[in-house]
């Protein structure tokens, strides 16, 4: 499976863990970058003392790539930045933010930088900001989401159409098959976050990943457009949500109701009915929690077996 995102992060497949917050420690991008793909640690839900302990355990649990992933959002992100720096990390991936605020600087310290992004007009703006790969994610993702509510099957190939440097998709892929149907659409590799949330290394609860494999067909939708779009397994929070809408509420009610910590509280504490439960709409075909590496090693035998099958 050698192409340009093997060759850009030096990896054996072309499957990326994605760095998502409650989910992502030095245990589950350990295990991936181990199996073979890109592990990442999602610095989104870590102080930066955390952040640096999970990436000095990640460095002792692996002798493979692995990368940080961090929203550009959070108010201390010059000191993550500059322990991202001290540790030696040689792969970023950046996302909520532009990516001409960090793209140079991490450029200069060798460090290879990919955007994540929603649209053909982002995944542009991240080219000309000189970063060396796109992840372009479809509305079927998890967490939080684009506005424009453009699926993968769609997004990838206009994206292809534009873009010149390596492209990676993301959203509503679990499996060999989607891997295939990605790079088939254009795609270079894929980033993957739902399937990995149900592995025995990621950190979230067990209550959380045990209501990912129960989820079914229809069980996410996206909400809170007006503060930052999620998409949400459907829970009493969310319920009463949806009965806040009726009401028309300001952006201020939406923000009080949602509170702080909510995502904590859901997913990496394992409170199913008041807390955020964020899942993308693939983990209708998600059916069982299993070591990481047995899931890398799955969505490759499934590829190299369907592509057979079409040649």
């Amino acid at each position: 499976m050698k192409n340009s995102i093997t060759k850009l992060f030096n990896i054996q497949y072309p499957i990326i863990q994605a760095g998502m917050v409650w989910n992502s420690g030095w245990k589950l991008a350990s295990a991936v970058s181990n199996a073979g793909g890109l592990g990442l640690i999602g610095a989104g839900s870590m102080y930066p003392d955390v952040l640096r302990e999970h990436i000095q355990k990640c460095k002792k649990a692996t002798q493979k790539p692995f990368g940080v992933n961090v929203p550009m959002l959070y108010p201390n992100i010059d000191e993550i930045m500059q322990i991202i720096v001290e540790e030696g990390v040689k792969i970023v991936f950046t996302s909520a933010g532009n990516p001409k605020t960090w793209t140079s600087f991490l450029h200069e310290k060798g460090i290879t930088v990919v955007h994540v992004v929603s649209s053909v007009a982002f995944a542009l703006k991240s080219e000309l900001a000189g970063v060396d790969a796109v992840v372009a994610e479809g509305f079927e993702a998890g967490g939080h989401n684009g506005r424009e509510e453009t699926t993968t099957f769609t997004l990838i190939p206009m994206v292809k159409e534009k873009l010149k440097i390596p492209l990676i998709a993301a959203g509503g892929i679990a499996t060999g098959r989607g891997l295939l149907a990605a790079m088939v659409l254009g795609a270079d590799g894929v980033q993957i976050g739902s399937r990995f949330v149900a592995s025995q290394e990621s950190s979230a609860h067990i209550n959380f990943k045990e209501k990912v494999v129960n989820t079914q067909d229809g069980g996410t939708l996206l909400t809170l457009k007006e503060l930052a779009p999620v998409r949400l397994i459907k829970n009493k929070f969310f319920n009463e949500l949806q009965d806040l809408y009726k009401q028309c509420p300001t952006a201020e009610q939406l923000k009080e109701k949602l509170g702080r910590a909510r995502a904590k509280q859901g997913m990496f504490e394992g409170d199913l009915e008041e807390g955020e439960l964020e899942i993308g709409q693939i983990a209708g075909l998600i059916h069982e929690i299993k070591p990481a590496a047995e899931i890398v090693k799955e969505i490759v035998a499934e590829f190299n077996e369907v592509k057979k099958s079409f040649c």
